[in-house]
């Protein structure tokens, strides 16, 4: 039975989230679980909010109580390698991936935590693996085409990662922004078309 009480504590502290107002959301998050512990939504979402706040203590707390209600849900599963990823936990962020891209050989989302932390083990051709993956999906995935520059740049193919980078700062000038800080780009730096990409 769904209870119209918590469902509003729910939507107000969703709300706050999504204005960043981490601290504050957590507190309706505490109201339902005061009268709800198994509360999974509140316990998903207090857990996301703690490790904005780069709690990951609490926020892991949070989620292993959710995983003991329902072990295999994906929201969770992903939260916690967004966790453990920020924390530099990348082989177990990593085997969370492998496990559920077993059963979701599909989900993007966990595909894009796997590229991410591939980059960061500096296994650029598993990460372009991933990238390959997603962007036959979303061939226009601003991100995704980044990173996917990023790796080829990191492996010397220069032709491709400059084609990737027009086709990222296409969709959006914060790549412009990103491409100029990104050490991945560092040995382009006086290519004369990068310079023209980012200028």
């Amino acid at each position: 039975m769904s209870n119209p009480k918590i469902n509003s504590l729910l939507d107000e502290g969703n709300r706050l989230f999504l204005q960043k107002k981490f601290q504050q959301a957590i507190t309706y998050y505490d109201k339902i679980l005061d009268e709800d512990p198994k509360n999974i939504s509140s316990l998903n979402n207090k857990g996301y909010a703690l490790s904005k706040l780069k709690d990951f203590t609490n926020a892991m707390k949070c989620y292993e109580i959710a995983l003991e209600i329902s072990p295999d849900d994906l929201s969770i599963l992903t939260n916690i390698i967004s966790s453990l990823r920020k924390q530099g936990n990348l082989i177990e962020a990593l085997s969370i991936c492998d496990k559920i891209l077993e059963n979701n050989p599909n989900y993007n989302v966990v595909l894009y935590h796997k590229e991410r932390i591939l980059f960061s083990l500096k296994k650029f051709h598993e990460s372009i693996s991933c990238c390959d993956k997603i962007l036959e999906d979303y061939p226009n995935n601003g991100d995704v085409l980044f990173d996917k520059a990023s790796s080829l740049s990191m492996l010397s193919d220069f032709d491709n990662a400059l084609n990737l980078l027009e086709r990222a700062i296409f969709q959006g000038a914060q790549f412009k922004i990103k491409a100029k800080k990104s050490k991945s780009f560092a040995n382009l730096s006086t290519n004369p078309k990068f310079q023209n990409l980012i200028s």
